[in-house]
């Protein structure tokens, strides 16, 4: 199994998808702080009780109509998901139009209709404007919600749950959560399988009637309108919406801090990397005096490229691919502060102390006045480019009301973040930034990060992936005597077939379904081998009815090549030094004393694993081998600039005799990507054409 060539595919894979994503911006130039005028909206009030902005704004021939329904924050208990599923069912159709008639209808109109459970958005050209109100007037008011919608979403939502298992941003979010604010908190309480399978079709139907009411809705309308056409055409299409028993819920409340710093420790046996939250409490709200001070604040410690944590971890130390913070605030003054990064499990206590002394840094020391001075010039730029989107003016609108914010607070925007100071600053860091009463919650692997994070100092308390309190876990086991390498790699050649079997196949061909999340098409894969060294792997997609090759890669035994998108490289010298060193299609059955070392017993999802070390033609891997089957069940290889790479092999069928693991999931750069084997063919007849 030649694993270096599919990772290095994965990574270029992985970067092409990515890269049409990605928004490239210009750094603001700093200046004087611009003028900013926003159009003040006109209101009326409908019978059942939505209030309506209306801003007129005729610079184009566009509209865009908001409408959120204003409630506190809802604790789902034990049915927490039922909220989740309503918010996927909804803007699938009305009781009147089918949904695939709603959509294409939509996209006809060259519109936007997005219909949440308390907010919705649409928006269109002018001509289409009532029309596309009145679509989304129906969707609101008589959603189309059907038992298969319901069953299907629900089926997504527990897949969804599953594919976070080894998540360790997903872990790391609900333990998070949990911990700072409680499980049974509006804001720390999550969804699991158990509870989404106690939620039926009913309940959903059920939690819409109690919550859905006009009663305390708003709706904002900006753009190329007529104030007295659009009151008209609203209080037509929302008056039949009837007023229904508003449901007042208990209002947040703000959950202690622990009372000195302690690491909460979360072990994923099968992390490649740790995740790293710094976490504590805050009480902050818009209307705050302190907030403006406490955005320029964040922006300076984690905000982004300029950070003290961006320039630390990741320029300066090379931990991470990138090191951020973020100071929320909510209308309950009811929110987290929270610093972290992804970093390599080997420096995982280093990445915690480098965090903590830019906390201290920016709580001690003041900022220096042009690092201050740039960091108020890219949120004035953010601010003025955010202006362009009708939906961000609907927003501010709404903001004034709901968080109780003086009429001029978008306005002097930028006048209060430019009158930020440096005494500001570090005054703000020690008051939100609690570096004595915080918790460092940490997702990684335990047998290998807990022994130097130990040494870091905070104490360390234990906890699974739903935030329960436990023992610390045994990490390493001890190796039975006499037990070496080699008899780990012999029980796995004898696993699979035994020596004389794997030594019998001089061809091999798999076919493979890959899935890369977020991407707009479904690629597949085959891999083509031949004793003792040939290689060729390739991925395609269907894009248009056409199958199209993204990458592939070639060794003829002699010679390669990468081609990607039409465009071929030949492979460097050292590249085929390296791919002639492959000495045949089982990597196992070339190993000898010298190349290998047995180093623990550790656990991969509940599984004791033989940890061996793999160092062969100056790459080290390290391979994992299931104690009581004897299958590989992961590797690890690190490349020169100590980014670690995993490869998870599982589902073992037998081909011709032969065991060979059906399913692989590939991650590299912090992404994931599986690749599902749907046929295997062994010694079936490969030419030498087919390599090069």
């Amino acid at each position: 199994m030649k694993n270096r060539i599919i990772l290095l595919i994965t990574t270029m894979l992985i970067s092409f998808s990515i890269s049409a994503q990605l928004d490239r911006s210009i750094q603001p130039v700093g200046g004087p702080t611009p003028k900013i005028k926003l159009d003040k909206p006109k209101e009326f009030k409908l019978k059942n009780g939505i209030k309506v902005l209306v801003v007129e704004n005729h610079k184009l021939p566009r509209v865009s109509y908001s409408l959120r329904i204003d409630g506190t924050p809802i604790l789902e208990g034990e049915k927490a998901g039922v909220l989740s599923i309503l918010g996927e069912m909804l803007g699938n159709g009305t009781t009147s139009i089918e949904k695939d008639v709603f959509n294409e209808e939509i996209d006809y109109l060259g519109a936007n209709v997005s219909i949440g459970f308390r907010s919705s958005f649409a928006s269109s050209l002018t001509k289409h404007n009532d029309r596309i109100l009145e679509l989304m007037a129906d969707a609101i008011i008589n959603p189309l919600l059907t038992v298969e919608e319901f069953d299907k979403t629900k089926e997504q939502l527990i897949e969804s749950l599953k594919a976070d298992e080894k998540s360790i941003d997903a872990i790391g979010s609900r333990v998070g959560n949990a911990l700072s604010y409680g499980k049974d908190h509006v804001y720390g309480e999550f969804i699991t399988e158990e509870t989404l399978n106690k939620i039926s079709y009913e309940d959903v139907i059920d939690f819409h009637k109690k919550y859905t009411y006009p009663n305390s809705a708003y709706i904002v309308v900006i753009g190329d309108v007529n104030y007295k056409e659009v009151k008209k055409s609203i209080t037509e299409k929302f008056s039949v919406w009837k007023k229904a028993k508003k449901v007042e819920n208990d209002v947040p409340v703000l959950t202690p801090n622990v009372g000195l710093t302690e690491v909460n420790f979360i072990d994923l046996p099968s992390a490649t990397q740790s995740s790293i939250g710094v976490t504590n409490n805050v009480e902050l709200k818009m209307n705050d005096e302190d907030y403006f001070t406490a955005l320029i604040t964040n922006n300076i410690l984690g905000g982004g490229g300029e950070g003290y944590l961006f320039k630390n971890l990741r320029e300066d130390k090379g931990y991470t691919y990138g090191a951020y913070s973020s100071l929320g605030s909510s209308r309950y003054g009811v929110a987290r502060f929270s610093a972290g990064a992804k970093v390599r499990n080997m420096v995982t206590d280093s990445a915690v102390t480098e965090i903590v002394n830019e906390i201290v840094r920016i709580r001690t020391e003041l900022v220096d006045a042009e690092l201050l001075k740039n960091a108020k010039a890219k949120y004035v730029g953010n601010f003025i480019m955010r202006l362009e989107r009708p939906q961000t003016i609907a927003n501010y609108a709404l903001n004034i009301k709901l968080n109780d914010l003086p009429e001029d607070f978008y306005e002097t925007y930028l006048e209060k973040i430019n009158a930020v100071t440096a005494e500001d600053v570090k005054r703000v860091a020690n008051k939100y930034f609690k570096i004595a009463n915080t918790r460092i919650i940490v997702v990684g692997k335990g047998s290998d990060v807990v022994e130097n994070l130990e040494k870091v100092g905070f104490p360390i308390n234990y906890f699974d992936k739903y935030a329960n309190a436990v023992a610390k876990p045994v990490f390493n086991k001890a190796i039975p005597e006499g037990m070496t390498a080699l008899d780990v790699v012999d029980n796995y050649i004898k696993a699979i077939g035994g020596r004389d079997m794997l030594l019998n196949v001089n061809t091999l061909v798999s076919n493979m379904d890959v899935t890369l999340p977020g991407a707009p098409f479904k690629p597949m894969a085959i891999k083509k081998q031949m004793m003792p060294n040939k290689i060729s792997f390739e991925m395609k997609a269907n894009m248009g009815g056409q199958t199209m090759s993204l990458m592939k890669r070639n060794f003829s035994g002699e010679k390669g090549y990468m081609e990607q998108q039409g465009q071929k490289m030949q492979m460097s010298e050292e590249e085929i030094v390296e791919a002639k060193n492959v000495e045949g299609i089982f990597d196992e059955l070339y190993y000898n004393e010298d190349q290998t070392e047995l180093l623990s017993i550790n656990s991969i999802d509940g599984e004791d694993v033989y940890k061996v070390k793999v160092v062969k033609n100056e790459k080290t891997s390290y391979r994992y081998y299931a104690v009581e089957s004897g299958y590989l069940m992961s590797i690890e290889e690190e490349d020169e600039n100590k980014n670690i790479s995993s490869t998870k092999y599982g589902d073992y069928r037998s081909v011709n005799g032969i065991m060979m693991p059906y399913f692989m999931q590939v991650n590299t750069g912090g992404q994931n990507l599986e690749f599902n084997t749907t046929e295997v063919l062994v010694n079936s007849e490969l030419k030498d054409s087919d390599f090069y």
